[in-house]
């Protein structure tokens, strides 16, 4: 039995809470075709293991774009008939303020582009404020501005879910009928 999604959901968790997993089976239930946006970068041997990890769970049948920093670019390629995996948030942040790119107006664009999208899009992001407040300020700023862009996306998304322990639960909206 497939589910249908809302034209946006966001799919929060902290880090190795199951939240892509869980993104990854909300998308393929739909039985849609699928794509995936791509925003991690492999700097180093353990971001590569990562990056290879999701690959081989998310398996074939998935058409992939990599967007470290033009996400809005690749949510316009998305076809009508597909749905859309955003992974993730959180990348995608650390890329632009790595990049030094105007924020504002990269943020802006990807609203745009997903609001105007006609696929379902699912966003997966990290939730980064639960823990210690960082020593260094980059670390700070970067906390900040993730738990503001997750706050944005909350806003716009017709369901938000936080996954804690591989386990989904509802905090805007309702878990899809069938959701696995």
């Amino acid at each position: 039995m497939s589910i249908s999604l809302p034209p946006l959901t966001l799919v929060l968790g902290g880090a190795a809470s199951g939240k892509s997993d869980y993104a990854e089976r909300l998308v393929t239930a739909t039985e849609r075709p699928m794509l995936y946006i791509a925003t991690a970068q492999p700097f180093d041997a353990e971001m590569d293991d990562k990056i290879a990890r999701h690959q081989a769970r998310r398996g074939e049948g998935w058409r992939t774009i990599e967007a470290h920093l033009n996400a809005a670019d690749a949510v316009t390629c998305a076809r009508e008939d597909e749905v859309v995996l955003f992974d993730c948030a959180t990348m995608w942040l650390s890329n632009q303020l790595f990049a030094e790119t105007n924020l504002g107006d990269a943020e802006v664009a990807l609203f745009k582009a997903m609001s105007d999208c006609a696929a379902p899009v699912v966003v997966v992001s990290n939730e980064v404020g639960a823990g210690i407040v960082p020593e260094n300020a980059l670390a700070r700023r970067f906390r900040q501005a993730q738990g503001e862009l997750n706050q944005r996306f909350a806003q716009r998304a017709d369901l938000v879910i936080t996954v804690m322990a591989g386990l989904p639960l509802a905090l805007k909206g309702s878990l899809p009928d069938g959701t696995p």
